[in-house]
């Protein structure tokens, strides 16, 4: 050090000498060796020389460039070489160094949020420079990025250091994700790197936590990218309390995708890039489970089933205007349904869901209600996705033909699939498409009904709900669907879910359909629906107590011609449902007249 003090000594006389020749040494400012030997590193000991060196120009009040001789003479390079603003970074990370070898606490916090803003500064620069059109600034952003992976990744750095910069580098650094793809990838580099020498507990908590605070601000896709990476890393360094920390985070890393998954005008691209990093996640914890045994790792297994389950809905309601390009990313989920224990027969049930709601949701928790309120629908739809895609029924290991057989000989199966189908066929965010495999599936799965069935013998009063909300979803597609051929296979399939209902459960669920509904013409399709059960049921041949040839079906002609509201019908709006009523009623003077 001694020696080097020396040398930069000698260049300090040779830079008087040039302030001698201007006529400015008496205004060069103050450096005596004993500054220069008290700094601890080389690179301080630049920035010192030409801290002083700079401000002596200045005080010669010329616009001349620096002497390139002189530079020359001490191995310098131009200035353009270290832009001022790597300069001002280097001298603010120095500082904070030095704050926290200090000990000080105080000093120490106040150092470190000094690079935080400079940080932040850059950044805002950068997004506001594009958002006019210049991305010049890009430049700066990206050295930036890459001088403080620089910094840390410095051997020697004191650890110390990089620990107190990790509590806010990765929220920092996260924020130029969305400037472009090369600030991500070295934000990205930038947490690699913490996570691999900082503890991962600390990590865990602080990448937590960054996750959550930019919730208030705004809701960038790109700044939860290399997040996202971290939490897929941070898993697998978890030594012990496995399930307790990554349950902690599933919430926040879930709130995030269906937030973003959410918007309208969100970027697809940014949008597949967090859907990658999820699926990474899960990868990351399906790791983590082949380490454990016993109850904690049926715990862990029964959180990733309904991670996968959540990230499946969000993944097809993410990118619905390009629904086959989720095909990849469903095709991945799906290899992971095989090792939490889910099949296509449990899942379209709802079985395989409740059975790990029960192990997770037991303890009881808003948090995670709120973040798995979409799991019913992701088991509907990883079904829906294999009658899709052979790719799909092949990374799932299923058989969609047995399937199909097990549904079609189980009475209770199919009332349990169909009202779980509800969960895609009501949703306003899923394509059209995936509505349309799952009115083909469900056709497929109606195919035939027993004669037990049709008669009452089996009890449905349990499953009731559940086929209400999917014949009102389907009621819906009928009069909405824009494609005339989907419009005809929901009105068949509307027909064969009824079919498949005892007699008076069916007769209440088409009553509770006429009332709850605002389309006329609808009314009018529901009433011929039960003037047709009144011709298909003989009444010679059916039991005396059929709902269908008893006086309350002249309640369905009363909720037309009478409406709950009072007065009249409304005409000409609702001549459909009254043309509807009377042919009904006339049909039912026709049967009573001539005794059949």
């Amino acid at each position: 050090m001694q020696l080097q003090a020396s040398l930069f000594l000698n260049l300090l006389r040779l830079l008087s000498n040039q302030g001698h020749r201007r006529g400015t040494v008496g205004l060069l400012p103050p450096l005596r060796v004993s500054t220069l030997v008290s700094l601890n590193s080389k690179s301080q000991l630049w920035s010192e020389l030409l801290r002083f060196y700079f401000n002596s120009r200045k005080t010669e009040m010329s616009v001349e460039g620096p002497d390139e001789i002189v530079l020359h003479r001490v191995h310098i390079r131009d200035s353009t070489a270290h832009p001022p603003l790597l300069l001002c970074l280097q001298e603010t990370l120095n500082r904070c160094s030095k704050s926290v070898e200090t000990g000080d606490y105080d000093e120490s916090t106040k150092g470190v949020q000094a690079v935080v803003d400079f940080l932040g500064s850059v950044c805002d620069t950068a997004e506001s420079g594009l958002d006019n059109g210049d991305d010049s600034k890009e430049k700066d952003a990206v050295e930036v990025l890459t001088e403080i992976h620089r910094y840390i990744s410095s051997p020697s750095l004191d650890q110390a250091v990089v620990d107190a910069l990790s509590f806010e580098l990765p929220k920092a650094v996260a924020k130029f994700s969305g400037i472009s793809d090369k600030c991500r990838e070295i934000a990205g580099s930038v947490i690699d790197h913490l996570l691999s020498t900082c503890s991962p507990r600390e990590m865990f908590s602080i990448l937590c936590e960054a996750l959550d605070s930019p919730s208030k601000m705004f809701k960038k896709a790109a700044y939860f990218s290399p997040l996202l990476s971290g939490f897929s890393r941070v898993f697998l360094c978890i030594q012990r309390c496995h399930f307790e920390q990554i349950k902690v985070a599933v919430p926040g890393i879930l709130n995030v995708l269906k937030a973003i998954t959410s918007e309208s005008d969100a970027d697809k691209d940014s949008v597949k890039d967090l859907i990658v990093r999820a699926i990474s996640i899960a990868t990351s914890m399906q790791a983590v489970c082949q380490k454990l045994e016993g109850g904690r790792k049926e715990e862990l297994v029964a959180l990733l089933a309904l991670f996968v389950l959540q990230i499946m809905a969000l993944v097809s309601s993410g990118i619905m205007d390009e629904a086959l390009s989720c095909i990849p990313f469903v095709e991945q989920l799906s290899r992971l349904l095989p090792f939490c224990g889910l099949s296509y027969l449990g899942l379209i049930t709802g079985g395989d869901v409740d059975a790990s709601n029960g192990v997770i949701l037991g303890e009881g928790s808003d948090d995670f209600e709120n973040c798995f309120s979409l799991v019913k629908h992701g088991a509907s739809l990883a079904v829906i996705w294999g009658h899709i895609s052979d790719e799909v029924v092949k990374a799932a290991e299923e058989d969609l033909t047995l399937l199909r057989d097990k549904l079609l000989n189980s009475q209770t199966k199919k009332w349990q699939a169909i009202g779980m189908l509800q969960n895609i066929l009501s949703s306003s965010d899923q394509p059209w498409l995936l509505k349309r495999h799952a009115i083909e599936f469900l056709l497929c799965i109606t195919e035939k009904n027993s004669t037990e069935n049709r008669n009452g013998d089996i009890d449905c009063q349990f499953y009731i709900p559940g086929l209400f909300a999917t014949l009102k979803a389907i009621e819906k597609i009928v009069i909405y669907a824009s494609d005339a051929e989907v419009r005809k296979k929901a009105f068949t399939a509307l027909k064969r879910v009824l079919a498949s209902i005892p007699a008076f459960h069916r007769f209440d669920l088409l009553k509770a359909l006429v009332t709850n509904n605002r389309f006329p013409s609808m009314i009018a399709i529901l009433i011929d629906l039960v003037r047709a059960e009144m011709a298909m049921e003989n009444p010679q041949k059916v039991p005396p107590s059929s709902p269908f040839w008893s006086p309350n079906v002249l309640e369905f002609i009363e909720l037309v011609l009478k409406p709950p509201k009072g007065g009249p019908p409304s005409l000409p709006e609702h001549s459909d449902a009254v043309l509807s009523a009377l042919n009904l009623y006339r049909y039912i003077l026709i049967m009573e007249s001539t005794g059949k």
